[in-house]
């Protein structure tokens, strides 16, 4: 059975892509559409992330590095740094990975099949479709969030779209209805009336090129699709941060690749997990510094430790509520030992390493109580 036996193909492409033609938007990445470094780039910054916050992220991208082979020859640190705030931190060390394997190994030129691509680190079904099409004309199926929810909504499509069952046969559908040319343009067509027109609540159904034959536009359901079973409530996790502060400078750690925030620069953090108290979690974190602490330096249960604030960030599985602590910042005549996955840094050169958001509140927080205890110095 033809599984697009409810709709038009014929109309639905016809009429999807005049609309596109008039009112796509005018997006950085589309200027140039052959260019599969720009696609590749769009595609992995608009994962999980919305238009308007990428486009100043890939245009400082594009400047910094115009070509892939240039994004290749970075180090990794300036890639973190220039990510920073786009979050989902794992896109980024994939980035740079795809982009030296791509210049080492392809002659600085992407693979123009959805098997070639999808054999890179960071690139799935999607975003493969995404390049092939877009790119290099490919016929080639896409499925994000917003061109689910069209399909959902063309076909009435009534079963969970988390469901893998479902999943399948969204997928089958998006290839059903792909055309035999324009078919970049067709898949962003999709994408763009699912992010200006068929939107998850209130779709304006009246300006919609295809609601005349739209499944659940005729049944009167558009509002209840697509059908999507409950996510599991985010986990709560309590952060311990220490600011520890020596000779003017302050200790910075990189985080495990293989973590949350992985590669990143932070103060060194601690989760509560079993502890009775965020000063036992404290306590716990300063042991493990030793090595890279000065000999005259002795942290103990003793330690005062002066709570700067608190700060929750919203992640999309969980909720981190994190307690910033101060350590004592005695003068000390021993030098400051060195480590290759911490640093010792002056409050002036923060901007020169990649924090996530979060630990770039949690410093704004420690540098504006590390001041305020300056000026109450000064006071005296």
């Amino acid at each position: 059975m033809d599984v697009c036996n409810s709709v038009d193909r014929q109309k639905l492409r016809r009429r999807l892509l005049r609309w596109y033609d008039r009112n796509r938007r005018d997006l950085p990445w589309r200027r140039n559409p052959r260019n599969a470094y720009h696609q590749w780039l769009a595609e992995i910054m608009l994962q999980q992330t919305q238009v308007a916050t990428v486009v100043p992220y890939f245009r400082r991208f594009i400047k910094r590095f115009p070509t892939v082979r240039r994004l290749a020859d970075a180090p990794l640190d300036d890639v973190l740094r220039l990510w920073a705030g786009l979050g989902y931190y794992a896109r980024a060390r994939n980035l740079h990975k795809c982009a030296r394997i791509v210049a080492r190994e392809h002659g600085g030129r992407f693979p123009n099949t959805v098997e070639g691509l999808s054999a890179l680190p960071g690139i799935g079904r999607y975003t493969a479709g995404a390049i092939a099409s877009i790119a290099f004309n490919r016929r080639a199926p896409i499925l994000d969030g917003n061109v689910k929810r069209v399909l959902s909504r063309l076909f009435q499509i009534e079963s969970d779209i988390r469901r893998n069952e479902t999943a399948d046969h969204l997928w089958t559908l998006a290839e059903a209805i792909l055309p035999r040319k324009r078919c970049g343009d067709f898949n962003q067509s999709l994408m763009e009336l699912g992010a200006t027109l068929c939107l998850p609540r209130n779709p304006n159904c009246p300006d919609c090129p295809v609601s005349g034959i739209c499944s659940a536009h005729a049944a009167g359901v558009v509002d209840e699709l697509p059908r999507a079973g409950r996510r599991p409530a985010p986990k709560e996790v309590q952060v311990v941060v220490a600011a520890v502060r020596r000779n003017g400078k302050f200790l910075i750690r990189r985080r495990k690749a293989d973590s949350l925030w992985g590669g990143m620069w932070e103060l060194p953090s601690i989760q509560m997990n079993g502890h009775k108290s965020r000063k036992a979690a404290l306590v716990e974190l300063l042991s493990a510094l030793p090595s890279v602490l000065p000999t005259d330096s002795a942290f103990d249960s003793q330690t005062p430790a002066r709570p700067c604030g608190r700060i929750t960030r919203r992640l999309t599985h969980r909720i981190m509520r994190m307690s910033v602590y101060l350590l004592p910042s005695p003068a000390s005549s021993h030098p400051l030992r060195r480590c290759e996955d911490f640093k010792w840094i002056r409050p002036t050169e923060f901007d020169r390493f990649a924090f996530s958001t979060a630990q770039r509140k949690i410093i704004d927080i420690v540098l504006a109580k590390t001041n305020e205890k300056h000026e109450r110095n000064d006071d005296d």
